[in-house]
């Protein structure tokens, strides 16, 4: 019987409710607020595409549009894709420039530590074709 009493002082209580209902709505889209991405991609995916289709974009462009995104990333102060240093240094070294080529396969081994046998890969291979 007392417990009904209690009860009964909080059951008639609309203000408790619209409370008690506000809280439940701001929790609710609490958990929809979207997260930004982890990693800046930019166009990174329309290289990508470019690159295997090879008819849309020549390698030079390829590569002034990587190197955009890494400015623009920097810029907007944002992580850096995984693969982007990779892909610019595959592009580097198809166009004969070496040296930038293992600058970016090393940029992207010290962003990425678990990409550095992949990368040794690319690297094997790149040698092999100069």
């Amino acid at each position: 019987m007392a417990s009904n009493q209690v009860l009964g002082n909080y059951k008639g209580s609309e203000k408790v409710k619209k409370i008690l209902f506000v809280l439940a709505v701001t929790a609710v889209l609490a958990g929809c607020k979207t997260k930004e991405p982890l990693y800046y991609h930019g166009q990174y995916n329309a290289v990508v595409y470019n690159y295997f289709k090879s008819d849309d974009m020549t390698v030079s462009e390829q590569v002034e549009v990587l190197e955009e995104l890494i400015s623009t990333a920097k810029a907007k102060n944002k992580n850096i894709a995984p693969g982007v240093h990779a892909h610019l240094g595959m592009l580097y070294f198809e166009l004969g420039n070496a040296n930038l080529g293992l600058e970016h396969f090393n940029i992207e081994t010290e962003l990425f530590p678990e990409s550095k046998h992949y990368i040794d890969f690319l690297v094997n291979s790149a040698k092999g074709k100069s």
